[in-house]
């Protein structure tokens, strides 16, 4: 009876210290799978982020590659444009680039006081017998501003009254608006005639590019 009690009391004991055993092992195992899941999370996170800064920079050097390349036939294009015998006719000064015409006809600023000039005394003053009654530019910025957006190109408005005792004269200051290297419409035209003399009432528009910006930048890519 003695016998079997104590071997009883040894199976109790071996499998009280199997299941700690079992136990022990287990918590063993859910710390390796925990630590190691959190370990792959951790190398997933940080692949996914590798990726994102490789495809950044792939775009990064596909722009490099495609400046390069517009920049080579862009170089090659100013070269045939400085011989090209319009625009060297065309230059104000003689010892002024060809390309200088192109910059003058879409400039890459506002510059309504040029602007303003240029109509007083090339375009609409120039002519003789004809007298630029008043002239008005459109400050850009103006509340009251007529600018238009043509994609990325913008306008500046201008108002000029011109008289002149001879019709030929007003007739010569529209020939000189056609021909002018800057691109002008104008909007309406009204011109009236008196006994003394013929004035001519015009709303136009001309035109600037704003120059790009290249400034190189950074990206800050976040995991």
């Amino acid at each position: 009876m003695v016998v079997a009690q104590d071997m009883a009391m040894r199976k109790r004991q071996q499998i009280a210290s199997s299941s700690k055993a079992m136990f022990i092992w287990v918590a063993a195992a859910s710390v390796v799978v925990g630590f190691a899941l959190v370990i792959g999370w951790f190398l997933t996170q940080q692949i996914i982020f590798r990726e994102k800064v490789i495809t950044e920079k792939n775009k990064t050097v596909t722009i490099l590659q495609n400046n390069n390349k517009a920049a080579t036939g862009l170089i090659d294009n100013v070269r045939v444009l400085e011989t090209n015998p319009a625009l060297n006719a065309t230059k104000t000064q003689p010892n002024e680039r060809a390309l200088q015409v192109v910059l003058d006809a879409l400039p890459a600023d506002a510059n309504t006081l040029a602007l303003g000039a240029s109509l007083q005394n090339r375009l609409l003053g120039s002519v003789v017998n004809a007298k630029v009654e008043s002239l008005s530019v459109t400050q850009v910025g103006d509340s009251t501003s007529t600018t238009a957006s043509h994609g990325a190109v913008q306008s500046i408005g201008f108002t000029a009254v011109v008289s002149s005792s001879d019709i030929n004269a007003i007739r010569d200051v529209q020939k000189k608006l056609e021909s002018s290297i800057r691109t002008i419409d104008i909007d309406s035209l009204k011109i009236e005639k008196s006994d003394a003399s013929v004035t001519m009432t015009l709303q136009g528009h001309a035109y600037y590019l704003p120059e790009r910006d290249l400034t190189l930048t950074e990206k800050v890519v976040k995991p």
